[in-house]
């Protein structure tokens, strides 16, 4: 495994403890400011209402927003960014890379080439359930023609990572083409390739949530294996670990998380790189802690990051995508100058 070592080979109850109570923390902040003037101190209010089973300060549309636009986009946050940020900490332990991310096998090219086709062919549908759809059927049919021509051509991690630099050279290409022969949706297909997380009540949230939960699950049962993947074909092996099987397994869940997240909120960038990064320098490089706490601390980025989103320019708003670059950009930068160093 390529970067920091394992100093700490173990999930600590206190890891835990940070990464909830920041994950609570952050939430809380967001539900409580937003572009509707509510007032923090009345939203405050009507949660305590809610709990207790006292009184609403809120009249019934502001409730309506509460409970029913700001709450579930937020929801919609952490799991999203949970999602793209234990994928991107999957990804970077089946390739031994801290540079590889969730879109790295063609997840992003295969669903912005099957949105740009519904959004071009259907002007009116963006930001519905076809453009949802086609976005996850898109992102899970790029990784697979990824691993195809993989498999064809070889069996090593290398030539996995160049058949998705080819198809999505090749996917990436399909998508310009059909927007040069419709320019008038380039609006369109632009907006949900920078990324937005717009609710509609719950629905998005129970979209994501079921594959949100089966990718975790088979992910942190998988973070032992990763750690001893990162040691070499031959000695996980020689420790009764099936190399092939394993990542196949890992690429798949980390896949659905991501065309799940994907299929919702767009392409948005650095969540599952910067995210990993951080709970790495931070708690240490055994995946048994980096899996888990990127799956928090991916909530509380992307939390934070759609909360400025909204906040910074309201009552416009700002791209989510904007802003996780704003701050990943110059996160890897200082990073390649340490590793320089």
């Amino acid at each position: 495994m390529t970067g920091t070592p394992l100093t700490q080979t173990k999930l600590r109850p206190r890891h835990l403890v940070l990464g909830v109570a920041a994950l609570v923390a952050s939430v809380l902040l967001s539900v409580l400011l937003g572009a509707a003037e509510l007032g923090w101190q009345r939203v405050f209010a009507e949660i305590v209402a809610q709990l207790t089973g006292g009184v609403s300060p809120l009249s019934e549309r502001e409730a309506a927003i509460l409970w029913h636009l700001r709450v579930p986009r937020v929801v919609l946050a952490v799991l999203v960014g949970g999602a793209l940020a234990v994928s991107g900490a999957a990804f970077q332990g089946v390739f031994r890379n801290p540079l590889a991310d969730p879109y790295l096998l063609g997840a992003a090219a295969g669903a912005g080439f099957a949105v740009t086709l519904v959004i071009t062919g259907a002007p009116h549908a963006a930001l519905s359930v076809p453009v949802q759809a086609a976005a996850f059927a898109g992102a899970l049919g790029g990784v697979g023609l990824t691993w195809l021509v993989g498999r064809s051509a070889g069996r090593d991690t290398a030539t996995l990572v160049l058949a998705g630099v080819a198809v999505g050279a090749f996917l990436t290409a399909g998508q310009t083409f059909v927007q040069q022969l419709r320019v008038d949706s380039l609006q369109q297909v632009y907006m949900w390739i920078l990324g937005r997380l717009s609710t509609t009540g719950w629905r998005e949230v129970l979209i994501v949530l079921p594959y949100l939960v089966l990718s975790a699950v088979v992910l942190c049962v998988c973070a032992r294996l990763l750690d001893l993947l990162g040691t070499g074909d031959e000695e996980a092996a020689a420790l009764g670990v099936h190399p092939g099987r394993v990542r196949l397994l890992v690429l798949v869940a980390a896949s659905l998380a991501t065309a799940a997240a994907v299929s919702t909120a767009g392409l948005i960038g650095f969540v599952g790189l910067v995210v990993p990064h951080l709970v790495r320098l931070a708690m240490g490089g055994s995946f048994r802690i980096i899996v888990p706490m990127s799956l928090l601390f991916g909530g509380v980025f992307l939390v934070l990051a759609d909360m400025l989103a909204r906040t910074l320019l309201a009552p416009a708003e700002i791209p989510i995508g904007v802003i996780t670059a704003f701050t990943g950009a110059p996160f890897f930068a200082a990073l390649l100058h340490r590793r320089r160093a």
